[in-house]
């Protein structure tokens, strides 16, 4: 009867291990998806082998139930043992094979700081649809967003900054009702920011400088209620601020830097809840709005290289806290208010106007 036993006992083994291993199709799409991949100094992969993709697979991970693959996680900056090994950060080269899109219950996909993968994000992606995180970041991926991509509708993080990705934002993006975050900076990516940009209700950061982007500043923006980090710098966005962006709940970062942004200062961003504002290198124009009070916080307001005139607000003596201020490079005039916070700024921030005058430039 024991060799029996023993024989049952393997084969029941040999079963559970099966039940709970990942399916044959899911390891297939893994090793197509290797396939298409070089890295030549970690060997990541070298642990990519045997029949059990979900177990000890280098930044694979699979539902505990369905044994399905749910998560890849590919960083080329890490803290893991296999980088401190190696004394140096992760490079790999070739392109994300469309063979990923098979592995349907994919929720997260990280293939990031691997500074050399080329080939275009897959247009096959907008078709997983458990899919929550897309962090592709520190590539050179190149080729346009997916024209579906709103189709991921459980997708909660979105960031492929750091690529060639040129192009247009997809009109779909807008349909992305859990999107939390998204980064696409440091592209190609032009055109307008879609109309319908306020659609995305769940939004808290939102970063598109470094890019081409044109046109407008949508004033649906000011609808995202949960939106805190704003950064449109470095496009070519014309147009005017539109007020509406000073009365967003929790806005506290809005740089809007390097553009060709026209117009006046909306009086409603020196009172709202903005903490770090940054207009400088733009066309504005007009006065300063005389507006700070006792409620005005700011750690930075950067309104250098414009077009502004008058006087500096003397109610600026009457915010709670301003850290930096620059007014630099205007057409500005009259004397600096004396007190906090013109106690502790530099000349540099006053310098290039017009004919302004006392502390800490030369006496009026």
């Amino acid at each position: 009867m024991k060799p029996v036993f023993t024989i049952m006992s393997a084969l029941l083994l040999a079963v559970i291990a099966t039940v709970n291993s990942c399916p044959p199709s899911d390891r297939a799409a893994l090793l197509a998806f290797k396939a298409a991949l070089h890295e030549p100094y970690l060997g990541i992969f070298d642990s990519w082998t045997g029949t059990d993709c979900c177990h000890n697979w280098y930044g694979v991970s699979c539902d505990t139930e369905s044994h399905r693959v749910a998560d890849i996680n590919l960083r080329g900056e890490s803290e893991d043992p296999i980088f401190e090994r190696a004394h140096r950060t992760g490079y790999m080269t070739g392109f994300i094979s469309p063979e990923i899109c098979k592995l349907t219950r994919l929720s997260s996909i990280t293939i990031a700081d691997w500074k050399g993968i080329t080939g275009e994000i897959p247009k096959c992606t907008s078709t997983l649809s458990f899919l929550r995180i897309l962090d592709l970041v520190g590539n050179k991926i190149s080729g346009e967003i997916p024209y579906d991509i709103g189709k991921l509708n459980r997708l909660t993080v979105l960031n492929i900054a750091d690529n060639q990705i040129s192009g247009r934002i997809p009109a779909s993006l807008t349909s992305l009702s859990s999107l939390m975050h998204l980064d696409l900076r440091n592209n190609k990516i032009s055109g307008p920011i879609p109309r319908r940009f306020g659609r995305l209700g769940m939004l808290s950061r939102a970063l598109l400088s470094g890019n081409q982007i044109s046109g407008p500043i949508p004033g649906s923006i000011s609808r995202i209620y949960r939106l805190a980090d704003l950064d449109l710098s470095m496009n070519k966005i014309s147009g005017s601020i539109p007020a509406s962006l000073g009365k967003m709940a929790v806005l506290a970062t809005l740089n809007l830097d390097c553009n060709k942004i026209s117009g006046t200062i909306p009086p409603t961003l020196l009172t709202s809840s903005i903490g770090n504002l940054n207009l400088s290198r733009n066309g504005l124009a007009g006065k300063i709005p005389d507006v700070f009070g006792p409620r005005s916080y700011f750690t930075v307001i950067d309104l250098s290289y414009n077009k502004l005139s008058g006087s500096i607000p003397r109610t600026l003596t009457a915010a709670s806290y301003i850290g930096h201020l620059d007014v630099s490079y205007n057409h500005l005039c009259g004397r600096i208010p004396a007190g906090a916070p013109f106690d502790h700024l530099e000349a540099s921030s006053f310098s290039h106007n017009h004919c302004l005058c006392g502390k800490p430039l030369r006496a009026c």
